[in-house]
């Protein structure tokens, strides 16, 4: 029998690639999004790489010795990681992508809702979320989920963040993946009431 191990570590910017693959594939409620959208990198660019380029420090990575399997990315402090991200993130994607519709409506395409959401990072400021500063991101391949792995990485994720002074963290869990409410609920997360939180659940914890 072949043992299979695997490490968890700091992100490296050579695990761009493998962050871009883990996020679309697990993108749609959980399952894969591939073809999707126009381009397959799309989801990365906003709930993956910026984290790791703007917050390298509360981005880790599960390596089974190959490639990276799974990631946790995060900022320690929502305010100004919305500050950075329209500074420094909307700037470095110009042309990258279509330009964004003013508005969001029925005929709206997946790439539009995704480049929306890109060109308005405010939506992060949740008022109910004020108690919850730090947020965090956090995906596994198929095959890895439901190993530990995920808890490895939140629990990472926690200690770094509390380490920079955050006291809370949240998460925006979309509703419709139902599978992954057994695991936070399992890492002692409760819902956090937000009205009108569209297709998400939030969920918080204290960070100690």
């Amino acid at each position: 029998m072949t043992t299979v191990t695997a490490t968890l570590r700091p992100f490296r910017p050579s695990d761009a690639d493998d962050l871009y693959d883990i996020c679309v594939r697990t993108a749609d409620a959980g399952t894969d999004a591939r073809g999707i959208y126009t381009s397959d990198r799309l989801v990365g660019d906003l709930f993956a790489l910026p984290y790791a380029v703007l917050e390298p420090g509360l981005a880790f990575v599960v390596d089974d010795g190959e490639r990276v399997v799974g990631y946790v990315v995060g900022t320690a402090d929502t305010r100004r990681f919305v500050d950075r991200y329209r500074d420094e993130w909307v700037p470095a994607l110009a042309g990258r992508y279509a330009a964004a519709p003013a508005a969001l409506d029925a005929a709206s395409t997946p790439d539009d809702v995704m480049t929306y959401l890109h060109e308005h990072p405010e939506r992060m400021l949740v008022p109910e979320l004020a108690a919850y500063p730090a947020h965090l991101h956090v995906d596994l391949l198929p095959a890895w989920q439901g190993k530990g792995m995920g808890r490895w990485l939140v629990e990472r994720f926690r200690r770094a963040a509390a380490a920079e002074g955050a006291a809370a963290v949240h998460v925006g869990m979309v509703t419709a993946n139902t599978g992954a409410r057994p695991f936070y609920d399992a890492l002692g997360f409760h819902v956090v009431d937000v009205p009108d939180a569209g297709p998400l659940t939030y969920l918080g914890r204290p960070t100690r």
